[in-house]
């Protein structure tokens, strides 16, 4: 007897805690889908579309102070180079002079004026001291290596007067020509200041004729000291003498003016002149002959000149210098400006970007919150005051809903969004208008079914007494069924009618004088569908419901077996169970039928109808769920700890569990009439069965908390 209960109700019980599950999270995501304010990211939101239309003019002026102290940050840097090449270059020039020295002494030497090896040997180790300060450089470390590894070499052989004078003069014009090379002056770019171009070209040709004048004055060091030209030599000192004045010609261009004096000052001493008259003695022995002059007093001479010449390139060398240096300080009060005013032109222009989206924004987001509290909260508070209302006033608008003037817009509003605001006003005031005139219309609607059902529920009643007398009356069996008949419709007629004032909220319970058997609340209920005689009623455990409950049980009973009955083949019974449990000390009604079943879905949204007292309004319910809609509102009319819920039936179909809480039973009248412990098998359905309420009820709190 208890296998239909263990076989409806097992699967009953246990996909229960799923769909439990189910109802109360279908709750929940309705419950999120609330309409609110979201922002929206990017392109598609004003602030973004203002950011993007102010980042272009942005980045163009970051683009243009880009450039600009781009090119403070170059001319920053040529002119700290400018400055450091011409500091290398004058420590270039110091070893240059005394290298000059050096071959001078030595040509004379080896052409024999013994009284020049005393000051040669200082001049060694004056060259060798300006070596030494020339390790750290590595351009000028290669050149020394690569040229005067060998100076060792030569000054031993002059020492012991085994050195060709020819090559050995070779040897340190090539050394010469090597640094001058090297000299960063002499390949420094020329730069767009002018004053510094002019300056470093200066410096170059001062270096060359330098050069042209030291040769000469070893040169013909040699040449004196021997008593006349040899081999080439004369051919040199020609090209020498050439190379010489038109190095000074070019000097004279580009000079400023103090520098051509000081140039010219250094030609016009009285050892310039007397080496002048030395050059035109040397000048007139051309064709070998013998050459007599002073060797020690040409070297005086044209020494004192090279030294001049000396004095003029260091002070050429420091005009230079201190001209790279106000480059170098105009460069970077240049660059600390440019960053300064780009920097201020980008904050200034990002504040303006920020103050014009914040105008525009501030004001829309002020606007689209009050269209959301009208949507959230102004709209459905008028619609249920007008439905709570015992006024007819479905035409007219509360006036604490909408105001003639809408409120005013924050400071910095735009004109456009004023008239969308006024827009908007207009909008919630036909919205409010058509709400309150829909919801007065769905009112009168209501009422005036629940008119129509209490008069045919009045002449149900009547009918039903009327044939309640033909039954006493009437002896003819024939007959007495026919009016059975009659009786059960219009029993369910009543139902019908009953359900409509449900439906509209309009319906007291009928009033029941004395608690009822459970076994006759199902009775009561059977005797309220079609197809009754389809319906199976295995075992109602012995219960007694309170008087004011009955009606509503038996009639929320009869829905869930004329669903049953519905949807299930006309061969196939619908069961009911009923059973105690003394643990919940609840009382559970079981409605099992082996029809169609229904979907996931339409299980999830049948649950979360009955769980919500069927607040859906039935006027836009579809009209296949209106069952589901007035079980939701019995269960809700019963009280706290009644539940309803839709499970899938073993081997197909679907089955209803009713639990009704423990305050809507009557004690027993007996001893004999308590009722007996749930079996075993039932016990350990219920156990899942409260689990997975346990479980919608926490998922419920949980989703209303969210």
């Amino acid at each position: 007897m208890w296998t239909p209960v263990q076989s409806a109700l097992g699967r009953l019980c246990a996909v229960g805690k799923g769909g439990l599950g189910q109802g109360s999270s279908g709750r929940r995501r309705r419950g999120r889908t609330s309409p609110g304010r979201r922002p929206l990211p990017g392109w598609r939101s004003i602030r973004g579309r203002v950011a993007v239309v102010i980042t272009v003019p942005i980045c163009l002026l970051l683009a243009v102070a880009g450039l600009a102290v781009h090119g403070r940050a170059v001319a920053l840097g040529d002119a700290r180079t400018t400055r450091s090449e011409v500091g290398l270059s004058l420590r270039i020039q110091a070893l240059v002079h005394q290298l000059q020295r050096e071959r001078g002494l030595t040509n004379g030497l080896l052409g024999g004026e013994e009284e020049f090896r005393s000051p040669l040997t200082a001049t060694r180790k004056r060259v060798d001291t300006a070596l030494r300060g020339m390790r750290h450089e590595n351009t000028v470390k290669d050149v020394v290596h690569r040229h005067l590894q060998h100076l060792g070499d030569i000054r031993s052989a002059t020492d012991t007067d085994t050195a060709d004078r020819a090559a050995t003069l070779t040897f340190y014009t090539t050394a010469v020509e090597a640094l001058n090379a090297v000299d960063p002056v002499a390949e420094t770019a020329t730069g767009a200041d002018p004053q510094l171009r002019d300056g470093l070209g200066a410096l170059r040709e001062l270096a060359a004729a330098k050069e042209s004048v030291a040769l000469e004055r070893g040169l013909l060091n040699g040449v004196f000291a021997e008593g006349g030209f040899h081999g080439r030599e004369y051919l040199t000192f020609t090209e020498v003498r050439a190379t010489r004045v038109a190095a000074l010609a070019r000097f004279r261009q580009i000079a400023t003016a103090p520098q051509r004096a000081a140039l010219k000052n250094a030609f016009g001493t009285e050892d310039a002149r007397r080496a002048t008259a030395y050059e035109n003695r040397a000048e007139g022995a051309d064709g070998g002959s013998a050459l007599r002059a002073d060797a020690s007093a040409w070297w005086d001479a044209m020494t004192v000149l090279v030294d001049d010449l000396y004095a003029v390139q260091q002070s050429v060398g420091d005009d230079v210098r201190a001209r790279a240096d106000r480059l170098s300080h105009d460069a970077e009060a240049g660059l600390a400006a440019s960053l300064g005013a780009g920097m201020l032109m980008a904050a200034l222009v990002a504040g303006l970007a920020a103050l014009a989206s914040r105008s525009l924004t501030r004001p829309l987001g002020a606007l689209a919150e009050a269209a959301h509290d009208v949507a959230r909260h102004r709209l459905p508070a008028t619609v249920a005051r007008i439905q709570q209302s015992p006024q007819d006033h479905a035409e007219l608008l509360p006036p604490s809903d909408v105001r003639d003037n809408p409120d005013p817009l924050p400071l910095g509003g735009a004109a456009e969004i004023a008239e969308v605001a006024a827009s908007l006003h207009q909008v919630e005031r036909t919205a409010l208008r058509l709400a309150a005139q829909q919801a007065g219309l769905r009112r009168n609607t209501t009422e005036s079914l629940a008119d129509l059902g209490r008069r045919n529920q009045n002449l149900v009643r009547r009918q039903l007494s009327l044939i309640t007398r033909l039954e006493r009356q009437e002896l003819d069996p024939d007959a007495l069924a026919e009016l059975f008949e009659l009786d059960h419709l219009a029993t369910r007629m009543r139902r019908n009618a009953e359900s409509l004032l449900v439906l509209a909220g309009q319906n007291p319970p009928r009033p029941t004088a004395a608690p009822a058997d459970g076994l006759e609340v199902v009775q009561s209920a059977v005797a309220e569908v079609e197809q009754y005689r389809r319906v199976l009623i295995t075992t109602v455990e012995p219960v007694r419901v309170r008087g004011h409950a009955v009606a509503d049980v038996a009639h929320l009973l009869a829905e869930l077996i004329e669903n049953g009955l519905t949807f299930s083949p006309p061969t196939e019974p619908v069961e009911v169970h009923g059973w105690y449990d003394t643990e919940d000390d609840t009382y559970c009604f079981a409605v099992v039928d082996h029809g169609i079943g229904m979907s996931e879905a339409d299980k999830e949204r049948a649950n979360a109808r009955f769980s919500d007292g069927g607040e859906e309004a039935f006027l836009a319910a579809p009209t296949r769920f209106l069952g589901h809609l007035v079980v939701g509102r019995l269960a809700r009319r019963l009280g706290d700890g009644t539940q309803v819920h839709l499970f899938d039936t073993t081997g197909g179909g679907l089955s209803a569990l009713l639990a009704l809480p423990g305050r809507l039973l009557a004690p027993a009248e007996g001893p004999s009439a308590s009722p007996p412990p749930a079996r075993p098998a039932v016990s350990s359905l219920l156990n899942g069965f409260r689990a997975g309420v346990a479980r919608a009820e926490a998922r419920s709190s949980q989703g209303a908390s969210s």
